[in-house]
């Protein structure tokens, strides 16, 4: 069976099973909509360390060996872990991989990350080159304020489009197995495409949604091209991490690009709108490599598990820019990676 087609997708011949997952989340993503779908909901945003660093490698960590145990596993089954951060040197991740003592691949694709790991995860399996591997993804607002924008301390008002990062770390086990005993039905990756950078030149980092919207908007129509699916395919499209403001621009531009508009207000929503409301001060809307992680691994598979959703292709979004590249008068590159997810 040919596995690559088109210019940027691939359809897996063993479709891999996802077959277990773990979610931690913050206090604020514990009082939005999807508070019911998550295992653990911190009372306090630093999980009893000393620093918010420290507490988001410790969710992630927790969200891994949740996943592992759903999946009837042990950590010794693991052949290979993907993770990625957003913080420097993926410092989270990496200091989870030190305690599980799990072989490890580090991950950057900014907020695209969850969908990243799955993507490789599920061409490791595919390939025959593992039987299970764990993927995840963190993030938390505190670490990613202090890095990318201002101390927390420092009070600094927010513009209203800015979007706020999930303080949430999601992991799932990718296998060549499914679980005994299965509960029906099983969750299958069928086919992923891998994204493009595109830069659309905006450069304030305030504005991440309207950064991204292209990229994914790009990444949709390039599978939908390859693999000969229209957007009815699907029962639901997730973005990752476009929030509020991007989700907008993003239909705007579906619709624009010849999509039907039914269709499209029918089928898509994004992550970033789905884990917070508007009247929890969100500004923009979620964001961060754990927004789409903990909405994956929790509310998106929990509604796949129980078949009230069969199809769905989750699409997370990327801003690649680094702590300096704005002060240099950099744009900001968008990415989105998309993975195709079944339930049989």
């Amino acid at each position: 069976m040919k596995k690559k087609v088109g210019r940027q997708s691939i359809l897996f011949s063993e479709r891999p099973y996802l077959r277990g997952r773990g979610t931690v989340v913050g206090k604020k993503e514990g009082e939005g909509p999807l508070a019911g779908y998550f295992d653990v909901i911190l009372d306090e945003d630093m999980y009893g360390e000393k620093s918010w660093e420290k507490a988001e490698s410790k969710m992630l960590k927790e969200s891994m060996m949740r996943a592992v145990q759903r999946a009837g596993l042990t950590k010794e089954d693991i052949d290979v872990m993907l993770s990625g951060d957003l913080l420097n040197q993926l410092m989270s991740s990496s200091f989870m991989a030190r305690d599980l003592h799990i072989p490890f691949l580090g991950l950057y694709g900014a907020c695209s990350t969850m969908t990243e790991s799955l993507v490789m995860g599920s061409i490791l399996i595919d390939g025959g080159f593992a039987q299970n591997v764990l993927a995840g993804a963190s993030s938390h607002f505190c670490t990613a304020e202090r890095q990318f924008r201002m101390p927390v301390e420092h009070g600094n008002q927010r513009p209203p489009s800015a979007q706020w990062t999930a303080t949430a770390a999601g992991a799932v086990v990718v296998s060549s197995q499914e679980k005994k005993p299965q509960p029906a039905p099983a969750v299958r990756a069928t086919a992923a495409t891998i994204g493009k950078v595109i830069d659309a030149g905006i450069k304030d980092a305030n504005q991440m949604g309207a950064a991204m919207a292209p990229a994914a908007v790009d990444t949709l129509l390039n599978h939908l091209e390859d693999t000969g699916r229209g957007i009815d395919y699907y029962d639901l499209i997730a973005t990752g991490d476009l929030g509020f403001i991007g989700k907008d621009i993003m239909v705007d531009l579906l619709i624009d690009a010849g999509l039907p508009s039914d269709k499209v207000y029918e089928r898509y929503d994004d992550c970033g709108t789905m884990l917070f409301t508007k009247e929890q001060d969100v500004h923009g809307g979620g964001s961060g490599c754990g927004c789409s992680a903990s909405v994956f691994c929790g509310y998106l598979l929990d509604k796949l598990e129980t078949g009230q959703l069969k199809k769905v292709l989750l699409m997370s979004t990327g801003a690649m820019l680094s702590t300096i590249s704005p002060f240099q008068g950099e744009s900001i590159p968008g990415i989105a990676h998309a993975i195709a997810l079944e339930a049989e």
